[in-house]
C-alpha cells in the first residue's frame, strides 16, 4: 500500500467522522474525493449496441481517472439491468471545482437527476432522458435513440428528439466547460434515496481500469473499444470501437500518479459546485458506499506462503465485509419501509437519517481500520541489528 493511499484513506476517515457531528445541518454537504488538474478528454463518437434484451437500460461511456497511473481511461458504454422496475440511470460527471476536476458519480433512482448538461448520446442529451421511460413495471424503449431488435422486444415506441447541445465537450463549468446548472427538478431528484451503480457496472469499470487500449494516453482520445453490449464483454460481437476522437490536450509535467491530482474537496467548507448529489457526499445509507475490492496490488515479501496466507485473509476480510454491508443495507430499508407504512414526520425522518448515516459511516471507518491493520502486517518487519559483544579492558 503507497504512502498516498494510506494517506487518503486517513483523510477520507477523519472527514466522516468530523461529519458526524454535522449529519443534521443542511449545508452540511462537502464532497471528498480526487480532483484532477487538466480535463478529461471530449466524449467519443461510436455507434450504440443493440440492446441485449428486456430490462435492460442504457449507461452512457465517461472518462474515469486512474490514480495510480496518472491518466484518464474510457468506461464503454453498455446495457445493464436495471436494479428494480422504475428505476433510472443518472450519469456521472465531471465538473469544475475552483481549483481541479472533481468526478460526481452516477445513480439509480426513480427520477433523473443532474449530470452536468453533458450530452453523452442515445437518450442523455444534456437535460433528462429521451430513451423511454417504465410503464405498469415494464421499460418501453424509445427507437429514435436506442437500437432495439423490435422482432424480440415489442415495449418500444418512437418519438424524435430535438438534440440541441451538439457539444462533445465532458465536463461542466471551468474553461471551457458546459455553463449549466442544475434545475429546481434536478435539485430535488438530488435529494431523494438513491442506488449507487450496482455490481456489474463495479466489475465494468474494474475491466476498463486494466486494459491499457483504454487508456486516453495511448488512444488519444478515440477508444477502440467505445462501447459493449453487456457489462465487461470485451470482446465480440458487442463491441463498438469508437468512429472518431476527441481532443486530448494532457499538460507536459502529466503523468507518475499523482503529479495532477489534490486530495481535497472542491470548493471545501461551503456547497459544492452545480449542486452534486448526495452520492458526491459522505454516505447517509449502506447502499450509497461504493462495493469494497479486493487490493489489487498487495504487498509481497517474497515468500509464497507468506503471500499466499495474505491473500487468503484478504479475501476472508472482503467477504465479510460484504456481508455487513448487505445486512445493514437490509436493516436500513426495513426502517425506510416501515416509516413510509407509518407516515412517519419530518423529524422522525431526519432522526432515522441520521441514525443510518451514523451507522453507515461507523461501518466504514471499522472497515478501514480492518484493511490498514492486514496491510501494516504484512509489511516485512525490519530486523533489529546484532548487539555486537563488549569486549572487557584487561588488567594491566
Amino acid at each position: 500500500m503507497s504512502m498516498a493511499k494510506a494517506m487518503r484513506g486517513l483523510v477520507v476517515m477523519i472527514a466522516l467522522a468530523g461529519m458526524l457531528a454535522l449529519s443534521g445541518a443542511a449545508n452540511a454537504q462537502v464532497a471528498i474525493g480526487i480532483s484532477v488538474g487538466f480535463a478529461p478528454p471530449e466524449i467519443p463518437v461510436y455507434e450504440q449496441p443493440i440492446c441485449p434484451g428486456e430490462g435492460y437500460l442504457w449507461t452512457p461511456g465517461y472518462w474515469a481517472w486512474d490514480d495510480d497511473d496518472g491518466d484518464y481511461y474510457w468506461v464503454p458504454g453498455t446495457w445493464v439491468l436495471a436494479p428494480e422496475p422504475g428505476y433510472l440511470w443518472t450519469p456521472g460527471y465531471w465538473g469544475w471545482g475552483g481549483s481541479g476536476f472533481f468526478f460526481h458519480e452516477g445513480y439509480w433512482g426513480p427520477v433523473i437527476g443532474f449530470y452536468g448538461g453533458i450530452n453523452y448520446g442515445f437518450g442523455y442529451f444534456g437535460r433528462g432522458y429521451e430513451g423511454g421511460r417504465w410503464e405498469r413495471g415494464h421499460f418501453f424503449y424509445n427507437t429514435t435513440v436506442n437500437r432495439v431488435n423490435v422482432t424480440e422486444i415489442h415495449n418500444v415506441y418512437n418519438t424524435r428528439v430535438d438534440v440541441r447541445n451538439e457539444t462533445r465537450v465532458s465536463y461542466n463549468g471551468g474553461n471551457g466547460g458546459i455553463n449549466v446548472r442544475a434545475s429546481s427538478r434536478e435539485e430535488a431528484a438530488a435529494r431523494e434515496r438513491h442506488i449507487g451503480a450496482v455490481g456489474a457496472q463495479h466489475e465494468h469499470v474494474q475491466a476498463a481500469r486494466g486494459n491499457r487500449e483504454l487508456r486516453a494516453s495511448e488512444n488519444h482520445g478515440r477508444p477502440p473499444i467505445a462501447a459493449t453490449s453487456r457489462p465487461g464483454a470485451f470482446s465480440g460481437g458487442g463491441v463498438v470501437a469508437a468512429r472518431s476522437g476527441g481532443n486530448y490536450n494532457p499538460p507536459p509535467n502529466r503523468g507518475g500518479g499523482n503529479a495532477n491530482r489534490n486530495d481535497r474537496s472542491p470548493n471545501a467548507g461551503g456547497r459544492p459546485e452545480n449542486n452534486a448529489s448526495r452520492t458526491d457526499r459522505p454516505p447517509v445509507h449502506s447502499s450509497d458506499v461504493p462495493t469494497h475490492s479486493r487490493s489489487d496490488r498487495p504487498p509481497s515479501t517474497g515468500n509464497p506462503k507468506v503471500d499466499q496466507k495474505y491473500q487468503q485473509q484478504q479475501d476472508k476480510m472482503y467477504a465479510k465485509q460484504q456481508q455487513e454491508h448487505q445486512k445493514l443495507q437490509q436493516k436500513q430499508d426495513q426502517e425506510h419501509q416501515r416509516a413510509t407504512q407509518q407516515r412517519a414526520n419530518d423529524a422522525r425522518q431526519q432522526q432515522m437519517e441520521q441514525r443510518h448515516q451514523q451507522q453507515t459511516q461507523q461501518l466504514e471507518q471499522r472497515h478501514q481500520q480492518q484493511q490498514q491493520k492486514i496491510e501494516q502486517r504484512q509489511q516485512p518487519r525490519q530486523q533489529a541489528p546484532p548487539r555486537q559483544s563488549e569486549s572487557k579492558p584487561r588488567k594491566p
